[in-house]
């Protein structure tokens, strides 16, 4: 295994920030880490990375142990953090240089590493340029050169779009996934058409605890037993009105538009209360549950 994570805890006073979760990575997995925030992402992919300690557990990376072997496990791991610590005020090939020598990487293999890289990130064009000049998504670019230039088995990126205009989420997403064909990658993000597009797996974390680990195809059918209806009204329909169908759960509204998560398929009934009460139905469409739907439902 890549990653092997085993009853791992983080606590902070009173506070419990990870609950003793377990999981696996296997090597060229594209895993997908959730939860809001405040769930223990972050302290997940910090105590993996080195930089901070957990409180009990165990955490290994390539087989090495991330608290008694530290160094091993750095060799190993590239890793974005959220917020990208760049020094703004040096040229990006100079960066990188420097990075590639912090790395233990011998002038020869640094070079060679910074000119394949650049040209892997796209930052041919900008590599000259002052990383304070740059754009957010330039500089996540070379946040992720640095982190691949030791060609690390482990990429852990934390929110690696997270601030990017669409362009750039494309771009930056095309990265990992090209990425992902050789390296073990955990990544966080609250963009749920990210996960669907490059996981083949979804860890869903809530209140320190892992509340889901599956493929997402997997997951969404956990809600199928639900029948989910989206709705438009002419006008606003009162909510407590729709709750005479006795087999609806949950309403989402926003204008005219309703959401209807039901234990059956409520089409009929619901065209039956329309007329009595002379509501006006534009459309009315059921759905399937989406990645974006499991994850409230897992952490509301």
């Amino acid at each position: 295994m890549s990653v092997q994570v085993n009853e791992l805890s983080k606590i902070y006073g009173k506070q419990k920030a990870l609950n003793q979760i377990s999981f696996e990575v296997k090597p060229g997995e594209i895993l997908g880490f959730l939860g809001p925030n405040g769930a223990g992402k972050s302290t997940t992919m910090k105590i993996l990375t080195g930089y901070l300690p957990q409180t009990s557990g165990i955490a290994k990376v390539c087989g090495f142990d991330v608290e008694t072997q530290s160094m091993q496990v750095r060799r190993k791991i590239g890793y974005l953090p959220e917020l990208n610590p760049l020094y703004t005020d040096m040229y990006v090939k100079e960066y990188l240089l420097f990075s590639g020598k912090m790395n233990g990487l011998t002038t020869y293999e640094t070079e060679q590493a910074v000119e394949k890289m650049i040209e892997r990130t796209g930052l041919t064009v900008e590599r000259k340029k002052l990383i304070g000049q740059l754009s957010k998504g330039y500089k996540q670019r070379v946040g992720l050169a640095a982190a691949l230039l030791h060609n690390p088995e482990v990429l852990i990126l934390d929110e690696p779009t997270s601030g990017l205009d669409p362009n750039q989420v494309i771009e930056i997403r095309n990265l990992i996934k090209e990425m992902g064909k050789d390296k073990t990658i955990i990544f966080s993000t609250h963009i749920m058409q990210e996960v669907e597009s490059m996981c083949s797996r979804v860890i869903i974390i809530n209140k320190g605890k892992i509340v889901a680990d599956d493929d997402i195809g997997s997951l969404q059918k956990r809600l199928q037993k639900h029948f989910l209806l989206m709705v438009e009204f002419k006008t606003t329909v009162a909510p407590e009105k729709l709750k005479q169908i006795k087999e609806l759960v949950q309403i989402e509204t926003s204008g005219n538009i309703y959401k209807l998560r039901a234990t059956a398929d409520i089409r009929e009934q619901l065209a039956v209360l329309a007329q009595q009460n002379n509501w006006i139905i534009l459309s009315m469409q059921a759905e399937e549950n989406s990645l974006e739907d499991v994850f409230q439902s897992l952490t509301q």
